[in-house]
């Protein structure tokens, strides 16, 4: 597809598409980038990349729901012969786009391929349809953004001195984080996190790197949990989402787009 087709596919559904030099600063590992992009006229997809990364790709439109603005688009790479998909499209607020880890084909495809298997699970144990699925508050979960919150169905103990509050939820990596205002965390991995290691040292990495490298145990480390269970009551807020307010406890559980190799050419953070 000719990127003055793609612009026009974008405008069916009310986007802009722009197509504008790479940022060096935020550039993808493979020639070129999705983002969201503001100037005076509001938001605006941005493909980013130069004459010779571009040439190396091909865009191709492989669905759109006019209505509800939202399109799905393949990426073909000849040369490392991927083929990545992103769903773009209006999310309450705000336009997205986000990375699809499946051979999805179809608008539907893609949204239901970033659900995690526990929300899968939920909508049919509710025995929901297509049309209660897509929406963003139903029995089987409440969803803000990439963030899924489904019901406690077993009695959740808790105790109520571990609980966190007014507690930020991101995935990381300069995304804008989610404000909840109960949070409570149990069992996963215990990791020490640093600027210099963003996504965490298991406890037999952190040693061996103590070995090497003496001087890090006075570095300003984190310690966390990776893979806990996480779960959440109360308001959760966005500058870019409605609040929700879950009034009995939640899990939760952020979308599947980490899964995708394409996520690497999104410069998109919400």
């Amino acid at each position: 597809m000719k990127l003055e087709h793609l612009e026009r596919a974008f405008e069916s559904i009310g986007a802009r598409l722009r197509v504008e030099a790479p940022a060096r600063s935020r550039g993808a590992s493979s020639g070129y980038s999705l983002d969201i992009g503001h100037d005076r006229h509001g938001q605006f997809f941005a493909l980013r990349g130069d004459d010779v990364s571009l040439a190396e790709v091909e865009f191709s439109l492989l669905h759109k729901h006019k209505e509800n603005r939202h399109l799905l688009l393949l990426v073909k790479n000849e040369d490392s012969k991927r083929k990545d998909r992103f769903l773009c499209g209006h999310d309450e607020r705000e336009w997205f786009v986000a990375a699809v880890p499946s051979n999805a084909s179809t608008v539907v495809q893609a949204k239901e391929a970033l659900k995690p298997a526990p929300v899968r699970e939920a909508q049919a144990r509710k025995n929901l349809n297509a049309r209660q699925a897509n929406t963003r508050n139903n029995a089987a979960f409440r969803r803000q953004g990439e963030w899924f919150f489904v019901p406690v169905e077993k009695p959740l103990v808790v105790d109520p001195k571990l609980i966190l509050r007014h507690e930020p939820i991101s995935r990381g990596g300069g995304s804008k984080p989610h404000l909840v205002e109960q949070l409570y965390r149990t069992g996963g991995e215990v990791v020490y996190v640093h600027q210099q290691h963003p996504r965490g040292l298991t406890q037999k990495q952190y040693d061996n790197l103590l070995l090497r490298r003496p001087a890090a145990k006075s570095w300003p480390w984190r310690q966390m949990r990776r893979n806990p269970g996480v779960y959440a009551r109360g308001s959760i807020r966005h500058a870019d989402h409605a609040t929700i307010v879950l009034h009995d406890w939640h899990q939760v559980l952020m979308n599947e787009e980490h899964r995708a190799p394409s996520r690497s050419n999104l410069a998109f953070l919400d």
